[in-house]
């Protein structure tokens, strides 16, 4: 099954909702009671990444705290600070979403990210 990604438009409301899921488990680890809502969160996340459909499924990463350097292709970088070496990543605005149906495992979204050096 071939999706053709720029031009589906259920994939851009899907992405709307994990882009909010998201923001909603960044605020959430900000708070101090936060089970309830972690578990609520997980589950639609599982439910997007695992119980979909038999034909798609979504996989959301979170690359927080992970290396950068320019030749990466899943993320778009604001560099914060003056330097430019041993970037790693401060700050996610947006995840990375990949799509998957069957073979195909293909980003549908970069991540927006601030990076600084170590």
């Amino acid at each position: 099954m071939y999706i053709d990604l720029k031009l589906d438009k259920e994939v851009k409301k899907y992405l709307f909702i994990l882009n909010q899921i998201f923001e909603i488990e960044k605020k959430v680890n900000r708070l101090e009671e936060r089970n309830s809502i972690n578990r609520n969160t997980k589950k639609l996340m599982e439910f997007f990444e695992e119980s979909m459909s038999d034909y798609i499924s979504f996989i959301v990463e979170n690359p927080i705290d992970e290396s950068y350097n320019e030749t990466r292709t899943d993320v778009e970088a604001s560099i914060s600070g003056n330097e430019s070496e041993n970037l790693i990543i401060v700050e996610v605005i947006k995840p990375i979403i990949r799509i998957k149906s069957g073979k195909l495992n293909q980003i549908v979204q970069k991540a927006i990210v601030i990076v600084e050096s170590k």
